[in-house]
Parts: C-alpha cells; structure tokens; sequence
C-alpha cells in the first residue's frame, strides 16, 4: 500500500504494464481507489450504482458515451459520471487514464463480463 510520505510518478507506474482496460491500484484515499488503465477500442454500457467515477486523460482522447450525449476528454481533461449514469468510454487510439472511485467497485460497475476487473492490483 502507498503511504503518504511516498512519491508516486504516473509515467513510471503507467510503463510497468501493457495490459488494455485492465485497471491498476495506485493509490488509496480514504474509502476512494485511485486506479490507472490503458484502454483502446470501445468498452461496455454500464453503470456504478454507489458511486460517482471520475476520469482523467493522462495521455490520448476518451470519448464517453452518455444516454443523452457524448463527451469528447483530451489530455489532461477530466469528467464525473454521477452514480447511476450508463456510460461507454471509447478510445480510438490508446489512451491512458486515471479514475477515482469507491473502492471495491468492480471496473464494469452492474455488468459482469470478461473485462470485469473486480479488485484492480497494486502497482
């Protein structure tokens, strides 16, 4: 587990796996994950129903499709899905991304599938 008097380097973290939509604990605040993930091509429909997810682009685009409209994040652009909302994230290219949720909360919220990522590792 990270304590507070460690450094954490996003890069160095990011570098040490290839593995698409497959989130990495690289942090913990409180009861909230912090949580870092390569993503490409579309990922599922799903929802959260505890908890809101916040996403960070730290490099590449991520667009989020919302039942209502699509929302297009650029590095260093984030966005909340407020709990409850359906969501999609789509990168064209990969894209590398930090989000903060609820911990114990499984990656594909209320759908299980073979990307449900149920408790992310530490990195």
């Amino acid at each position: 587990m990270t304590q507070a008097k460690d450094r954490i380097n996003l890069k160095e973290k990011l570098a040490l796996f290839d593995e698409l939509w497959t989130p990495k604990l690289v942090a913990k605040v409180n009861d909230t994950d912090i949580r870092l993930s390569k993503i490409q091509g579309e990922f599922v429909w799903h929802h959260h129903d505890d908890t809101d997810e916040l996403f960070l682009v730290l490099k590449g685009e991520l667009l989020l499709r919302l039942p209502d409209r699509d929302v297009r994040l650029r590095e260093g652009e984030m966005f909340v899905v407020p709990r409850g909302v359906e969501h999609k994230p789509v990168a064209e290219e990969e894209a590398h991304l930090m989000t903060i949720e609820l911990e114990g909360q499984p990656s594909t919220g209320n759908v299980r599938n073979e990307r449900t990522v149920e408790s992310p590792e530490w990195i």
